[in-house]
């Protein structure tokens, strides 16, 4: 697999991967209301694709702030049903992390599993509050997170 900016001409075939991938409301989650009208960063909305340029995988960022400090939110990431159990998921995090740092991104925040990203840097943020509602347990960050507190909101 090959790790590629997203182009316009491949959203509506990782639009249909996040709806294979995910429940049908997933719309409706808290951090949907974040990314409402505020793009995704183009630099870090990559896919993975196979020799023959087919998806298997995806992953976007979006601007995101906590009181005066700007962050990033991590999501979705989703990778084909038929590509699972390989690693593609941890690598589009740990290739996107590195090109976030690259980019000077300080910190980078999502909603999931601690389990799962613990093993990929994340630790549960104590005294960052995702929108309602959101279990607490599983708002995670990484980065700089020192003296960053407070409400996650839209980008201006």
């Amino acid at each position: 697999m090959e790790l590629r900016q997203e182009t316009p001409e491949d959203r509506w075939e990782v639009e249909a991967l996040f709806d294979l991938c995910f429940a049908p409301g997933r719309t409706a989650l808290s951090s949907y209301r974040l990314r409402e009208d505020v793009a995704p960063v183009e630099a870090l909305s990559l896919v993975a694709v196979d020799d023959l340029n087919i998806i298997g995988g995806a992953i976007r960022y979006w601007p995101v702030m906590i009181g005066d400090h700007e962050a990033l939110l991590l999501g979705p990431v989703a990778v084909h049903p038929t590509r699972q159990g390989e690693g593609l998921g941890a690598f589009l995090i740990q290739d996107s992390l590195e090109r976030a740092w690259a980019l000077g991104h300080a910190r980078v925040l999502l909603v999931g599993d601690a389990a799962y990203y613990r093993r990929l840097g994340f630790a549960v943020l104590t005294d960052v509050e995702m929108p309602p509602p959101t279990n607490p347990d599983r708002v995670l960050g990484v980065g700089d997170w020192a003296g960053v507190t407070g409400i996650v909101s839209r980008h201006p």
